[in-house]
């Protein structure tokens, strides 16, 4: 039985998901059901400083939403990798936002 993990504003979730091209990161207020931010390899910013799909692209992603928490006081975090291992650009994109300052 899987449970369920849930952020506040506070702590909020740190949900990271995977498509075959395409990685995404969204913080997520799960008490008010509201997404606090976003980042994802199709934004126009992350798209033209990266033209490949690897663990680099994800490492942008990762800096990318520590950048834009730190910038709304959130530095704690729940990390949230649904059902995808923690390998590959998962583990990038959690180490390079460890890297940029978000504790979980």
């Amino acid at each position: 039985m899987n449970k369920k993990i849930q952020g506040d504003e506070k702590v909020p979730r740190l949900y990271v998901f995977k498509s075959n091209k395409h990685i995404y990161a969204q913080l997520i207020n799960d008490i008010n059901k509201k997404i606090l931010a976003s980042s994802s390899s199709i934004s126009h910013k992350i798209k033209t400083s990266n033209k490949s799909t690897t663990c680099e692209t994800a490492r942008i992603v990762g800096n990318d939403i520590a950048i834009q928490s730190s910038k709304k006081g959130i530095h704690k975090i729940i990390f949230d990798r649904g059902k995808k291992p923690y390998h590959g650009q998962v583990k990038a994109l959690a180490e390079s936002a460890r890297e940029a300052g978000l504790i979980f």
